[in-house]
């Protein structure tokens, strides 16, 4: 059962402050500060800066996007919510984004600039060792992440227009190309992030250069996209300009999808069909300036989103019939927001 003192923290990465904000989600969806803490690293801020938790949820691992590259790990307070740094460890480049493997032994990262993707061993004290693997992508590798049965891992090449598939062994932590290694969507797309359904039948993936979503139904036996049975668009109507997408989650009961599209600062919301797995427009909701990054909390009932121009986060409220998002409040963050995770504890 549940503990009494079950509580929720929020995690908010910003990168001109290279800091972290840390909030508490009462279960009203009212945020409450709790502190502000820095990350350790290079003097200049990096463009970025990505977090990942640990699936125990007892550490934070936190990226810096400038030399001398390295991820930094804090260790979670279960009571308080509050970080103490446990220490850097080395990466290999500038990376956009990272992720633990299942069992949290290997980090695994994605550098936009250096065209590559990363495996990072773990130490038991929480550290990230020096990385055992990389490999070349084509340009711009932007998301990586492991399936739900963590055998296999996808990453997205945004210049490439592809997803790359991958066999994974969590023993070793090494990568070797599935067959086939890769799956390509529409010339100039952008594939930038990935969000696996909650039923594990579909992965569905936003690209950053049009905007679109694809749909992909899930292969868990071999670990690869089958082809794409609907693309959509996370564009609002009437828009004008050119097509800036960001991030996407579903609610933790797969009801629903949002993704965030930066040049009109919304938040585009679908239905999810459980069975098809398509995606039926809702509408698009106004949001911070430039939302490059949301999340949604465990109970599906919040989400929050931050603004990198806005330098503050928005909490919302999802209608667990509709899917629509009704706007509560906004919260002070550091400068230039980019990065939400959301932690259930204990």
């Amino acid at each position: 059962m549940p503990s009494a003192q079950a509580a929720t923290f929020v995690y908010a990465g910003s990168s001109d402050s290279q800091d972290v904000t840390v909030l508490e989600l009462k279960a009203n969806g009212e945020l409450t500060p709790i502190a502000t803490t820095a990350v350790p690293g290079p003097a200049k801020p990096g463009g970025s800066l990505p977090m990942a938790v640990s699936p125990d949820k007892k550490r934070l691992t936190v990226g810096l996007r400038n030399e001398p590259y390295s991820a930094v790990t804090f260790a979670i307070d279960k009571k308080t919510g509050k970080l103490t740094l446990v220490g850097p460890g080395t990466l290999a480049d500038s990376m956009a984004y990272v992720s633990t493997d299942r069992t949290g032994k290997f980090l695994l990262s994605a550098s936009y600039g250096g065209n590559k993707v990363t495996v990072n061993p773990i130490g038991a004290d929480g550290v990230v060792q020096t990385a055992t693997q990389t490999i070349a992508t084509q340009p711009n590798a932007h998301c990586i992440i492991t399936d739900p049965t963590n055998k296999y891992v996808l990453h997205t090449s945004l210049g490439g227009d592809v997803v790359y598939q991958q066999k994974f062994d969590a023993k070793t932590g090494k990568l070797t190309p599935n067959d086939p290694p890769t799956v390509s969507v529409k010339a100039k797309a952008g594939p930038r992030h990935l969000a696996f359904s909650s039923n594990k039948k579909f992965v569905y993936l936003l690209n950053e250069l049009d905007a679109s979503i694809y749909v992909f139904p899930w292969d868990a036996k071999t670990g690869t996209l089958k082809k794409e049975t609907q693309v959509t668009t996370s564009l609002p109507k009437g828009f004008e300009g050119k097509p800036w997408a960001a991030d996407i989650h579903l609610t933790p009961d797969g009801k629903f999808l949002y993704a965030s599209e930066r040049t009109s600062s919304t938040l585009a919301a679908f239905k999810v069909d459980g069975k098809t797995g398509t995606l039926t427009a809702i509408d698009s909701f106004p949001t911070e300036k430039q939302p490059r990054a949301f999340n949604i909390d465990p109970s599906g009932k919040v989400l929050l989103a931050v603004g990198e121009l806005s330098n503050s986060m928005t909490s919302y409220a999802i209608d667990k019939k509709s899917g629509k998002l009704t706007k509560l409040k906004e919260y002070p963050m550091g400068k230039k927001p980019n990065w939400v995770e959301i932690v259930k504890l204990p």
